[in-house]
């Protein structure tokens, strides 16, 4: 009884097999996608990450003559756009793990917008995933930008 049992179980098993194995071919015959690989990268190291609309609708991007961003580590968003009147600033920080992003004010003054990218990690050891975010923040200023410069800068903190 035994062995008709397991007869049984090996011939069913053969049928799904064998209709498997008559399914759709496989490969570049098929007529599917093919996937191609390359050495090179598709976007230079030196450009922006690309965000769909990195602007909220409704909001003006600061031009990027008056953002200096020289101060960010390469790669960096260096987005910069006003809200509402201009007194609201908004920026693409950047944030990754168990990091939550945030924006200061440094300082501003009648030439200049300070903007301070912080990062802030946990100090105790956690599991943290590897991903990056880029979360649009904003700010209040004491007064409409205006013409003032944009000068954005990036700091790493602990909490």
């Amino acid at each position: 009884m035994r062995s008709l049992g397991t007869a049984i179980g090996a011939a069913a098993l053969l049928v799904v097999l064998a209709a498997c194995a008559t399914s759709t071919p496989v490969g570049p015959a098929a007529g599917g996608p093919t996937l191609t690989t390359s050495a090179q990268p598709t976007t230079s190291p030196s450009e922006e990450p690309e965000f769909e609309s990195p602007v909220p609708p409704g909001a003006k991007e600061v031009p990027k003559d008056k953002v200096d961003a020289t101060s960010v580590p390469e790669g960096t968003p260096t987005t910069a756009w006003t809200e509402g009147d201009g007194s609201t600033i908004g920026v693409i920080a950047q944030e990754g793990g168990c990091g939550k992003a945030s924006v200061e004010i440094a300082e501003q003054n009648a030439q200049v917008v300070k903007v301070v990218l912080v990062e802030t990690t946990p100090v105790d050891q956690q599991i943290c995933t590897m991903d990056i975010r880029y979360p649009p923040l904003t700010a209040k200023l004491d007064a409409p930008l205006g013409d003032r410069q944009v000068v954005l800068s990036t700091r790493q903190d602990t909490k």
